[in-house]
């Protein structure tokens, strides 16, 4: 029996079953079920009193364990019935609290239980028991913690809840930081509400108490050593904790309302006001100085959230020692959006990795019971929206929006489970929309019974100033100064009196930032020098080759590593080498390297091999960590099965740690469909939108070798279509060198840009596609690589292409000595090499020219091309138009991949 079950069973035992239980127990406490266990220790507990009385009989146990019971279930349930909904009843979720359901009844409200000395309660009878179980319980907080199977959380939860007294933390000054945010949250609305009527601001009314929860958690988590707090959130009162957390001043605000804010154009198109990051440099009110960053973001609800984890941990690495107690992440949900959007279960379920943990995020809900138009009970089968929390198996409070001391005692005991546990925690404040989804919105269409119970409801405001006014003398005349304050704050407001921005004092990782500059389309011409020593090479070639003398691997490994080496001395430089000598390349010269993805250490086909794990030990040796004399660190994850939260985290990290190379990899090139959001809304527009650059990038393999519609395409055509502005980089390559130096180039510009490279997969193992130690210590990444077996006076014929068709095409040319076909390959799509692609077309204008890709004629790089007017007279060898990327049939795929190749040598071609 566990504790959260019914009584039900218990109505069977009998006297002599529980005396034989507690004479086990005696023997052994571990003998028992940890039900009976605790119960027994409560009882020894309460006896143990000096003013305890009474003795332990079979016949009083047996109620004394009903009673124990009944607390139990207060403590697993007693959030059902918790007032924490501040406008309407909750509905029934059947608790089972009656004390019918625990073998007790009316008669025995009057009788004493010893059980109650674990609840602090001498002699206490049972109705005083129920009483006081009520008030911690079903007040107006309702907290779970009892299905944590970690029982140093419940203990330490339990004890925090049950023991530590409320009233004690809300002393005068307390109430008065209180009122005075909840005065500023309310002013900021009704301003903005009277001032610039109809307009869309997505207000926080209803919700007010978050200002004051958020100025909590900041001012809290500071005493625990937080010195940084980064904050992700929806729109939804964004403008409000903008001017009254992160202190961007309302001047700044209104011109963005009144469209007085002058856009440069030549930074990007720029976002809406509710969409925009900010940071600031605040002080707590115990006199700490607090690093606050707003992730920027975008409509899209939830997705920022793993951006502002990864963004988390790169400032961790780089700036706290990887120290979780210097930096905080708070993620502010909508309770739709949180129980609606996936990638809230996919950040959950990566929070505890060690690829991703950032020593727990705290989750603030503005509970609003509305999504949009959608009822909850629409919205999700959980009873909660937090349901998700229960997969950590941590904490979840829920309380009530309109008790601002609730939120306040929620948010700081969120902070200190967080402090100590380094773990995610819930807190669900339900409160209520005062308008519709924007203002302009008419609620009542879809909700007038609530609407009608809203309108007749006091803002959150006048409900604590209320509170305070029945309270003791002195809080009462705090709430009247404090009244005189917030009218003399809304005509400030008014009177549009300047504020003084805050102070603020650029980290590290900011002022890399501010070295950089934007890019140019110049810059995209020709590539930096990016070639390095042999023996840098040499260096990374030992540590790729060395296993530690008390490592074991399986045999296999040893092939391995004499492969490296026979490469090395042959003049044979593969795909997997030379990618792993680029990494080692910038290790040695101070670069970090970080990179996740699914089964990226090994790599999806068996290639990369960057750590191998010992076969008894089962620990894991990286190659490349302890290549580097100086700070740099080679980090890399194998990720869970996630492409959406994964990615977000990986772009976010990329933000926080700009001298770093910073990779993400998918298992094939077109699962990373299930991160578009991230790629739409953050990699491809971020610059444009927000002027953040970033230098992430994406390896996405991506070939036709007959593996069928989900693994051959990663989709290149839509990673083009989103080309625009010189706003990333997006290549297809076809040499080891290329990789090699396109990945040095990332980090060696004075710039970034997201770098999208479709990976081989046949390529490989291609006997063909290798390189030279030379192609390494020599030049740099070439943007189109001409062919050099034709002359070009001999050349009728122009085939150009991207990626691993080349080597197909190539084979053909050979095989059937054809000198009168240039094969040019277009290793960069994206930017443009403008000037190259000219002066090569102008070296073969008497040449018919041809555009061959593997892809279907709707898909791949050509109606990109056509954007060019240099491409305009190519024709086109494809696949035919298709839905689906490839065919499931091995067949028809060599059938379809011979057309395409015997066409480009074909006397006329024949077009799709």
């Amino acid at each position: 029996m566990t504790i959260s079950q019914d009584y039900s069973y218990l109505s069977s035992s009998d006297n002599t079953f529980i005396d034989s239980l507690y004479s086990d127990f005696k023997k052994n406490p571990d003998s028992v079920d940890q039900s009976w266990k605790q119960f027994f220790q409560g009882v020894e507990f309460a006896l143990s009193k000096p003013d305890a009385g009474g003795e332990v009989t079979p016949g009083n146990l047996g109620k004394e364990f009903k009673v124990y019971h009944l607390i139990e279930a207060y403590r697993c349930r007693g959030h059902l019935i918790s007032t924490t909904n501040p406008i309407r009843e909750r509905v029934n979720r059947f608790p089972r609290l009656d004390l019918e359901d625990h073998g007790l009844s009316a008669a025995d409200l009057e009788e004493t239980f010893m059980i109650g000395e674990t609840l602090g309660l001498k002699n206490a009878k049972l109705k005083d028991i129920i009483t006081h179980l009520k008030n911690i319980y079903c007040g107006t907080l309702g907290v779970e913690y009892m299905h944590s199977n970690d029982l140093a959380i419940r203990d330490w939860f339990q004890n925090k809840i049950e023991n530590e007294s409320k009233e004690n933390r809300f002393g005068i000054e307390k109430k008065k930081r209180i009122l005075t945010k909840l005065n500023e949250a309310v002013a900021f609305e009704n301003f903005l509400h009277t001032k610039y009527v109809g307009q869309k601001r997505f207000s926080l009314e209803g919700g007010e108490n978050t200002i004051p929860a958020l100025d909590a958690i900041i001012n809290h988590s500071a005493l625990h050593g937080i010195e940084e707090v980064v904050i992700g959130m929806a729109h939804r009162g964004r403008l409000n904790v903008l001017a009254n957390i992160m202190g961007k001043t309302y001047e700044y605000i209104f011109n963005e309302f009144e469209g007085q804010a002058v856009p440069d154009l030549t930074m990007g198109d720029g976002d809406v006001k509710y969409h925009m990051g900010y940071s600031s440099h605040v002080s707590t009110t115990s006199g700490q100085k607090v690093y606050l960053k707003l992730m920027p973001n975008p409509s899209h609800l939830e997705a920022v959230n793993a951006v502002v984890l990864g963004y988390a941990r790169a400032q961790g690495d780089s700036l706290y020692n990887e120290n979780p107690d210097k930096i905080l992440p708070i993620v502010i949900h909508g309770d739709a959006a949180l129980a609606g959007q996936g990638i809230c279960y996919e950040t959950v379920q990566m929070s505890a990795l060690k690829g991703y943990n950032v020593g727990g995020t705290i989750h603030f809900v503005i509970n609003n019971q509305i999504g949009f138009t959608t009822d909850f009970d629409d919205a999700r089968s959980s009873i909660y929206s937090t349901s998700v929390g229960r997969v950590l198996e941590t904490p979840i409070l829920h309380v009530n929006g309109d008790d601002a001391e609730a939120v306040v005692y929620a948010v700081e005991l969120a902070s200190e489970f967080r402090a100590k546990f380094h773990k995610d925690i819930f807190v669900d404040m339900v409160c209520y929309r005062k308008h519709g989804h924007n203002e302009s919105d008419e609620p009542r269409f879809t909700q007038p019974k609530f609407y009608n119970l809203i309108s007749k409801h006091s803002n959150p405001r006048e409900v604590y100033k209320e509170k305070l006014i029945e309270g003791k003398q002195i809080e009462a005349q705090l709430a009247v100064q404090m009244e005189e304050q917030f009218k003399n704050l809304l005509q400030d407001r008014f009177n549009m009196v300047k504020q003084k921005p805050l102070p603020y004092l650029y980290q590290k990782p900011e002022e890399e930032w501010k070295a950089f500059r934007r890019s140019t389309p110049k810059d995209f011409d020709y590539s930096p020098k990016t070639s390095v020593s042999k023996e840098l090479l040499e260096k990374n070639l030992k540590a790729l080759t060395t296993v530690p003398s008390d490592f074991k691997p399986i045999q296999k490994i040893d092939k391995l590593l004499e492969e490296r080496s026979r490469r090395w001395k042959e003049d044979q430089i593969d795909w997997a080498l030379a990618e792993l000598m680029s990494y080692g390349s910038l290790l040695q010269e101070g670069v970090s390297v970080r990179m996740s993805g699914q089964d990226c250490i090994r790599g999806t086909f068996s290639h990369r091999h960057a750590g191998i794990v010992d076969e008894n030990s089962n620990t894991r040796h990286v190659f490349l960590n302890n290549v580097s004399e100086n700070n740099s660190k080679f980090k890399i994850y194998n990720s869970l099965l996630s492409e959406y939260a994964v990615l977000g985290f990986e772009y976010g990290y990329s933000l926080g740690s700009p001298k770093s190379l910073n990779i993400w990899e998918a298992q094939f090139g077109d699962f990373a469909n299930g991160a578009q959001t991230i790629i739409d809304q953050f990699i491809s527009s971020g610059e444009s939108k927000w002027q953040r650059q970033s230098g992430v990038v994406l390896l996405l393999p991506h070939g036709y070798e007959g593996q069928g519609p989900e693994h051959s395409n990663a989709r290149p055509e839509r990673f083009l279509q989103l080309a625009a502005e010189w706003n990333m980089v997006v290549a297809n390559l076809t040499t080891p060198a290329n990789i090699f130096h396109i990945l040095r180039r990332q980090v060696k510009w004075d710039f970034r840009k997201p770098l999208v490279i479709f990976t081989p997969k046949s390529l490989l193992r291609h006997p063909e596609c290798v390189s030279t130690v030379k192609d390494l210590t020599e030049g740099s990444f070439q943007e189109i690589i001409d062919d050099s077996s034709v002359n070009v006076k001999d050349v009728k014929r122009l085939v150009m292409c991207t990626g691993k068709v080349y080597y197909d095409l190539k084979a053909k040319q050979v095989k059937d000595k054809r000198k009168d076909v240039a094969i040019v390959r277009l290793e960069q799509l994206y930017p443009m090499p403008e000037e190259q692609s000219w002066k090569l077309l102008e070296k073969y204008k008497n040449a018919e020219k041809v555009w061959v890709q593997e892809e279907p004629k709707n898909m791949g790089a050509f109606t990109f091309l056509r954007r060019y007017a240099q491409f305009d007279n190519f024709k086109l060898i494809a696949r035919k138009s298709s839905a689906s990327p490839a065919t499931g049939y091995a067949s028809v795929h060599a059938q379809e991949q011979a057309r395409i190749v015997n066409g480009a040598f074909a006397e006329k071609i024949e077009l799709v």
